[in-house]
């Protein structure tokens, strides 16, 4: 099946050169190229992609904006983000994650980096290492407020908590630490493909798009405590 991409940013020349290179693999093609974020989600409606390459910082509609109605969308619920930055390490990179983009990738990325970002997305997980995703979800929820449980969606997600079996909050609680399932099937001894059972079914339960959100969700209930060093 091949992967269908649509590519935003307001660089053309940027644009240019992601199409160059996600049109020459066998697997995915290059369906659209919108300027902002606006265009983006049209787009992501007419030419039905899989994967968006969003830059977050363009005119008029950015990033964050169109990929959030991206997410809300039902029609494009499965539609994934990945954003583009120039800085990987900025307040922008939960604000992304919030907003459902499904991970994120900074334009100085390899050619090679960029290929595997589309391929993990379009299967639905995380486009996060499980080290990023610890150290970045703990320190900027820290610092943006809902770490705590205290934030705007904290009440809905502490209800929909109490949806989840005591295996499937243990899993959550690891996901949320930065384990991969591997890693959390030897600590539990059960099979991967159990692990990825619970993830898949927290997901459901939790109205989760992919394993991102779920850190994300993790954190903003106040489930999880993050430590900042």
């Amino acid at each position: 099946m091949t992967i269908r991409v649509l590519l935003a940013d307001d660089q053309a020349l940027l644009r240019s050169a992601f199409r160059v290179l996600v049109d020459s693999e066998p697997d995915m093609e290059v369906v659209g190229e919108a300027a902002d974020g606006a265009q983006a989600v049209a787009l992501a409606r007419s030419e039905k992609a899989d994967v968006v390459l969003m830059d977050i910082r363009m005119p008029g509609t950015d990033g964050l904006a169109a990929t959030r109605a991206i997410s809300a969308d039902p029609e494009l619920g499965g539609v994934r983000v990945v954003m583009l930055t120039t800085f990987e390490v900025d307040e922008y990179v939960v604000r992304s994650l919030r907003a459902g983009a499904s991970g994120f990738l900074g334009k100085g990325a390899e050619p090679e980096e960029l290929l595997n970002a589309i391929r993990i997305a379009a299967a639905g997980d995380a486009l996060l290492s499980p080290a990023a995703t610890k150290g970045l979800i703990a320190t900027f929820l820290a610092q943006g407020g809902g770490a705590d449980g205290t934030g705007p969606d904290a009440a809905a997600y502490s209800a929909r908590l109490a949806a989840l079996t005591v295996r499937e909050r243990e899993v959550l609680v690891l996901v949320a630490g930065g384990h991969s399932n591997d890693e959390i099937a030897e600590r539990l001894v059960v099979s991967p493909l159990t692990v990825k059972t619970h993830v898949n079914r927290a997901m459901a339960k939790l109205s989760a798009r992919d394993r991102a959100q779920l850190v994300v969700i993790a954190y903003e209930s106040g489930l999880v405590r993050p430590r900042v060093e």
